[in-house]
């Protein structure tokens, strides 16, 4: 397959980590660099204020939230979003690393978005350090405070330090189901199933607290449609 592109050049990244996505009749993956500044032009954000590139050690680029966004939401729901506008996209794989950089407390997360209608309707899995009716779980905003739809998950999940992590999420609009991995690609962590939004935006962020994304890998199973990602204008 060859994939296509974003805004910013291809990444290049561990081909045993995304050759899973590659089954037959999937589309060819779009992938979205994060090496280079410019990488931000592919990204719309609740607060770009709060998002930055950045370079670790080993000369790779990432996107980071370094700060919380001052966003308000019409109703309760993350704080900082990116999301990657060009494309909605219905059945998809998505993978990425993501780096926590925050401190350490029981909500500690990221989350990843998807099904984005707009900024009071959209999906996001809440990947934090113990699991509650508000943490470590897959929800549902729909036009009033965030909602679990999980049907599995797990007690929580270590993010470490300075440790990136590998994670996957897999949406079949048609079926409804979700199903989110990180590291351990063969058993999610949670699974939930929800119908309500079809095709959207994805994108990446936390509730309240900071981190890294790179290495951003879509493989569609439907086609994506054409679409610019217009929320948030006022903040920029």
């Amino acid at each position: 397959m060859k994939p296509s592109r974003f805004r910013s050049p291809t990444l290049l990244a561990s081909a045993a980590f995304f050759a899973a996505a590659a089954l037959a009749g999937d589309l060819d993956p779009v992938e979205q660099s994060c090496d280079a500044p410019d990488s931000l032009k592919a990204f719309v954000f609740s607060d770009p204020n709060a998002w930055r590139h950045g370079k670790g050690d080993d000369g790779k680029g990432f996107l980071e939230l370094h700060q919380q966004s001052k966003y308000k939401t019409k109703v309760r729901s993350p704080f900082n979003i990116a999301l990657l506008s060009g494309q909605k996209f219905g059945s998809f794989t998505l993978e990425a690393e993501l780096l926590q950089t925050g401190k350490d407390y029981g909500h500690r997360d990221m989350c990843v978005f998807f099904g984005f209608q707009d900024p009071s309707h959209f999906y996001y899995t809440h990947i934090a350090t113990k699991t509650d009716d508000h943490a470590h779980n897959i929800f549902i905003v729909n036009d009033q405070p965030r909602t679990k739809i999980s049907t599995k998950t797990t007690d929580g999940f270590d993010w470490g330090r300075d440790a990136w992590q590998k994670v996957r999420l897999v949406r079949d609009a048609e079926s409804g189901k979700i199903e989110v991995f990180v590291n351990d690609m063969d058993k999610p962590m949670m699974v939930a199933e929800d119908k309500t939004f079809a095709e959207g935006f994805v994108g990446f962020g936390s509730f309240d607290d900071t981190g890294r994304v790179r290495n951003i890998r879509i493989t569609p199973k439907s086609k994506p449609s054409a679409a610019e990602a217009d929320f948030f204008k006022g903040k920029e």
